[in-house]
């Protein structure tokens, strides 16, 4: 017969038995909810959610930020922890496949897979990447690690900066140069990836750059590009000034944009909307990165595509991430809420699947 005491035992060490399994019933319920992906990343991702389940502990979380309300980010500000990534990125990709199904907004959110967006999407066949550049979001970052990854130079700081856009020398080939069926094979099979930031300020970027500062080996932007938008859309045709934001705003507006579209040829990269460049209705991306978070996405970005033992995307200098709501604001301020109207409602389809909000100037 067992005495008082040893039933006590045995009653404790029963219950202790069964409270573990209960909260290994709960925790792995959690898990399950946490990570799991209806459509999912392809197979290169289960690794990962292994990964951030089993280190835990290992993770960093860096302090909160506290920007001052001129760098307030306009899309969804995440938490720099890791382990919460995967949420983050399914959460972007759910918003992306309800916008592409919104029959309201199909005229700006889809186009068909042409040249022009496979010229823009470059191949790593070593590691299985496909990249779609969309200019003025750091894409030559990006480029440089997948130089680095097809082997064409062994590092990111021995990529001379004249090479990373010279398509002949850089190793990086494009997906139009591949058949259709070995296209359709990589874009079924490949992990893959672009960046976005607010649309507003993308095209401020691309004003200063290509027009403002206009770097030397550049110069049809301001000597045969620029003439041509005065020549349309300055009211003013007395005024001898070069190209004014206010006409880059009237030509990217313009319902009737396309014939000087034409004209200008593939330099039209640096400001037309995400959907024209990437095509993300009609191609299954695995991961969109912004431009707001990329401290967080970048290494997210290179985990997921299992080559962040391989690369290092490169240091981003503190705050030239942070979206400037003071910068894009004075840029707009002079011109007309026609002409805002009227270039929101061109990149209307970029605000809505990538989760910008639209510009308070343009509610007031």
């Amino acid at each position: 017969w067992l005495t008082p005491d040893n039933m006590h035992h045995q009653w404790l060490l029963l219950a202790a038995c069964f409270w573990v399994i209960f909260m290994f019933m709960v925790a792995s319920k959690f898990i399950t909810l946490t990570f799991k992906d209806p459509d999912g990343y392809g197979a290169k991702q289960e690794p990962l959610i292994l990964t951030a389940v089993t280190k835990v502990e290992e993770v960093h979380v860096p302090e909160e930020k506290h920007w001052p309300e001129e760098f307030q980010p306009t899309g969804k500000a995440f938490s720099g922890n890791l382990i919460h990534q995967p949420l983050v990125h399914m959460e972007r990709l759910e918003l992306l496949r309800n916008v592409c199904r919104d029959t309201a907004l199909r005229d700006l959110s889809h186009t068909a897979v042409s040249k022009f967006v496979l010229d823009r999407i470059f191949v790593c066949d070593k590691h299985k990447i496909l990249f779609c550049q969309t200019p003025k979001v750091g894409n030559t970052q990006w480029k440089k690690v997948l130089i680095v990854l097809n082997g064409a130079f062994s590092s990111i700081e021995e990529i001379p900066e004249n090479i990373v856009h010279d398509h002949e020398k850089n190793g990086l080939p494009r997906l139009s140069s591949f058949s259709d069926s070995e296209i359709k094979k990589r874009l079924n099979l490949y992990f893959k990836f672009f960046i976005v930031r607010d649309p507003f300020e993308r095209l401020i970027s691309a004003f200063k750059d290509k027009f403002v500062h206009n770097p030397r080996f550049e110069p049809w932007y301001r000597h045969e590009i620029a003439p041509g938008i005065i020549r349309k859309y300055r009211k003013n045709r007395t005024e001898t000034k070069g190209l004014q934001f206010e006409d880059f705003v009237r030509y990217l507006g313009d319902p009737n944009h396309r014939w000087l579209d034409v004209q200008f040829g593939d330099h039209i990269i640096h400001w037309v909307t995400y959907v024209e460049l990437c095509a993300p209705c009609e191609i299954t991306y695995s991961v969109i990165g912004h431009h707001e978070t990329l401290e967080d996405d970048a290494p997210y970005i290179l985990k997921a595509a299992g080559i962040d033992h391989l690369v290092s995307y490169p240091t981003i200098p503190p705050g030239i991430t942070v979206y400037n709501k003071t910068k894009v604001e004075r840029y707009f301020s002079g011109i007309s809420k026609r002409d805002i109207r009227r270039l929101y409602a061109r990149f209307e389809g970029d605000f809505k699947l990538f989760g910008y909000r639209e510009p308070d100037f343009l509610l007031n």
